[in-house]
């Protein structure tokens, strides 16, 4: 190994030696993002925005598909407007950032920048909706919102962050609730899909549910690490936003009826999850299907005859099969290439030099496992794809084996305190139901509640933390 090989890869912290070292290492030396000057706010640098789009382009053909339109709104919201309603304004009221001088002039109402978008969304549906005609409007946008943070970290909890907010009313509850699902599977087949991450699904407890929704549900994923990451919700709002903001319309019986309402969202927290569930000491591994380069085609020895020739035509054929595939020509040395390839987690790197060329040969190196084998050049592009998803399908067993394997069940609260301690993971346990009893175990061991799953698990007649009547098996863990 080169002496500039060993300094790329000893830029990075391992990850049992400090594992949020090693997730800021990462993000700066893959060139995901870059700090500025505004404490909170981050640059998001072409690979890593590259990841961003990848996400948007799989969504944006699902909400298509099921009918959905983006539109885009402003990004300040009168304050009047704000606090229509109580509960929201609530929840969000200490991460709101508001503009109260415009140019050299106080204003005579304080804007406040958008930490979401309900408010907005529900003053145009007043406007737009008279007759049960005009039902569903199913709408989505895609934009950044700012909610100020004291902690910061790139990717999971910034001051601006860019998301996709859906905003969606109907006739009945149940149009809307069957709503909220529909989106969460979009949301779960992601995981499964692009991202090679399986996510434990469910309903929020009511002390974790989004302000203003009636019901809550979420994706929820576990890290190398042990700690989850709330991954995207979705909400049943109800018609509380509805009676707040006059949305009515006149239904088949010419009867005035209220609108029942949903709001889901994920955001650029995917791109820290795919970091911290795959990535490894020598930096990031990237899901084929989300990497903004899959194939990267080294050449060796590029002043050798025919060479770039041989790397470019398959290049080529590569990208007549539509994958993504980037040929390295620069001056660098081939150990300092391949450690860079690494580094970006793409998924294949093939290696093509002098004595593979007079045999017609290539190496295929997969960055999931640092296997290596030999391929004839004529062959090398039809397996690709299948190699691609071979590689996805392996990177989500390994997530989902590791989600498994760091699951636990608690009889006892002495039980959960101690797996909690050992950074145990999930931790499943029987819950009364009671605010209070979630409350205490956050403040004596830092665990919050992640999602009460829909397939429910009998692990004993009383919650192990007050003794009474138990009514949900929830599933806890250390969360970011």
């Amino acid at each position: 190994m080169s002496k500039q090989t060993t300094k790329l890869v000893k830029a990075i912290t391992s990850r049992d030696e400090d594992f949020a070292q090693w997730y800021t290492d990462v993000c700066k030396k893959a060139e995901l993002m870059d700090y500025t000057a505004a404490k909170g706010f981050i640059i998001y640098r072409p690979y890593g925005y590259r990841l961003w789009e990848n996400i948007q382009e799989y969504l944006n053909e699902k909400f298509r598909q099921t009918g959905h339109d983006n539109v885009y709104f402003p990004l300040v919201i009168p304050e009047s407007l704000f606090q229509k309603e109580a509960d929201h304004v609530e929840g969000f009221a200490p991460e709101t950032a508001i503009v109260t001088i415009g140019g050299k002039e106080e204003l005579s109402e304080r804007l406040i920048i958008r930490p979401t978008s309900e408010v907005l969304f529900c003053d145009h549906f007043s406007h737009i909706i008279s007759s049960y005609r005009d039902l569903p409007k199913k709408y989505n946008q895609w934009c950044s919102v700012v909610r100020w943070e004291k902690t910061t970290r790139p990717f999971l909890r910034g001051s601006e962050f860019l998301w996709q907010e859906g905003h969606t009313i109907h006739q009945t509850e149940t149009e809307a609730r069957q709503e909220t699902m529909d989106i969460l599977d979009i949301y779960r087949n992601l995981g499964k899909e692009l991202l090679a991450i399986p996510f434990l699904t469910g309903k929020k407890t009511e002390k974790e549910k989004f302000a203003g929704a009636v019901d809550t549900y979420a994706i929820e994923a576990l890290m190398h690490d042990n700690k989850a990451l709330q991954s995207g919700t979705t909400h049943y709002l109800g018609t509380g936003f509805a009676k707040a903001f006059g949305i009515q319309f006149l239904d088949q019986s010419n009867q005035l009826q209220y609108v029942h309402q949903t709001s889901w969202g994920v955001s650029t927290r995917l791109i820290g999850a795919i970091i911290m569930v795959h990535g490894d000491d020598s930096g990031l591994v990237l899901p084929p299907f989300v990497a903004p380069i899959q194939v990267i085609i080294v050449p060796i020895q590029t002043d050798r005859e025919g060479i770039i020739e041989a790397c470019d035509a398959l290049a080529q054929r590569l990208s007549d099969k539509h994958l993504r595939v980037k040929v390295d020509k620069s001056d660098k040395s081939p150990g300092w290439k391949f450690s860079e390839s690494e580094m970006q987690g793409i998924p294949i790197r093939i290696e093509v030099g002098p004595r593979d060329l007079e045999k017609g040969e290539c190496v295929v190196v997969k960055r999931v496992n640092h296997s290596k084998t030999v391929e004839k050049l004529t062959v090398v592009a039809d397996k690709m794809p299948s190699m691609l998803q071979e590689i996805h399908d392996e990177m989500y067993q390994k997530a989902l084996d590791n989600a498994q394997d760091n699951t636990h069940e608690a009889q006892s609260y002495a039980e959960f305190k101690e797996l909690i301690a050992n950074n145990a993971g999930y931790v499943k346990m029987m819950w009364c139901g009671n605010s209070a009893c979630e409350t205490k175990i956050k403040e004596e061991t830092t665990a919050t509640s992640r999602c009460i799953p829909f397939i429910q698990e009998h692990l004993g007649d009383y919650c192990p933390v007050c003794g009474e009547k138990a009514k949900y098996l929830v599933y806890f863990a250390k969360a970011y």
